[in-house]
């Protein structure tokens, strides 16, 4: 989309976010002991969504992000109500960035637990049809709920750059902090083992934190098992129609295009590429994975 184009598809969409009166509000969940938050955006003139789209966010992340914020803005402009949930991340009614100054205690498969507890929760609600899309390792953990658990609701799954197992492998891990993964990861393994999991790890690396305090049990999960942290291993075990956006200028997820490729057929699994678009779809990137998403939900019967 060129510059004079882009600026009026961005002042229509303008024009038509403000003829969205529908207020979203926060909804809390009581899940194993934690509060659980998320907000709910049901277009106008639905007291409940039948239909929704459920959005999960990336590592160490939150449902307000500025990206995140602006596709649920565009999606409600087509006509879609979101649920766009809050990972716990170890903290009662967490809010906000994960602060790297707390002990990481969350483990990558929570997110699993989470996401089917919201599916519950909307079950519950009426919902009949769900959309599940998340972003970056939420995306991966979305594939893997989806793998692994699942629901007749779910008709759809959009993953926007989602995760690989390289981002969370030795060569990556050396090349991001200047240390190697080996040493830790064994100390946790063996901690794991011995039944210590809860234990400490003392001061080290996790995602976005530095010099961070994380307990054995979560390292492993997130360091241990590539095949589960891997969205392109994960999806060839999902039976559901899959659209995965890739940012053609991801500094993060790197080469996705070419992991995803041999997964394509047009049908159950499509891959769009947003050209020149970062690995959080800024400067109105957003507006073009918005366009695919609705062109791919329409042709599914949204």
């Amino acid at each position: 989309m060129n510059t004079f184009y882009r600026y009026r598809y961005f002042c229509a969409c303008l024009i038509c976010l403000v003829a969205v009166t529908g207020e979203a509000k926060e909804i809390t969940l009581q899940h194993k002991g934690i509060t659980l938050n998320a907000e709910l955006d049901i277009i106008e003139g639905k007291e409940r969504a039948e239909n929704i789209i459920l959005i999960t966010h990336g590592a160490l992340a939150h449902r307000d992000m500025e990206t995140l914020i602006h596709f649920r803005e565009l999606l409600k402009k087509f006509g879609y109500s979101t649920l766009s949930i809050n990972l716990s991340l170890g903290i009662e009614n967490r809010h906000g960035m994960f602060d790297c100054e707390k002990k990481h205690q969350h483990r990558n498969d929570d997110a699993i637990e989470e996401i089917d507890a919201w599916v519950h929760w909307l079950k519950a609600e009426g919902t009949i049809n769900i959309t599940l899309l998340g972003h970056s390792r939420g995306g991966t953990q979305t594939a893997l709920y989806v793998s692994e658990r699942d629901s007749v609701l779910i008709s759809s799954i959009v993953l926007l750059a989602p995760a690989t197992a390289e981002n969370t492998s030795a060569v990556t891990y050396i090349k991001r902090y200047k240390k190697p993964l080996a040493p830790v990861l064994n100390k946790a393994k063996q901690l794991v083992k011995a039944g210590n999991g809860h234990h400490s790890l003392g001061k080290v690396n996790l995602m976005r934190c530095r010099d961070t305090e994380i307990t054995a049990e979560s390292f492993v999960s997130y360091y241990a098992a590539p095949f589960r942290v891997d969205s392109p291993g994960l999806l060839r075990k999902v039976k559901k129609p899959v659209l995965v956006i890739v940012a053609g200028n991801d500094g993060i997820v790197i080469g996705l295009d070419k992991k995803v490729a041999n997964l394509i057929d047009g049908k159950k699994f499509q891959v769009s590429v947003i050209d020149d678009a970062d690995h959080l779809f800024r400067d109105l990137y957003v507006d073009d994975a918005v366009d695919v998403i609705h062109e791919f939900l329409s042709n599914q019967r949204f």
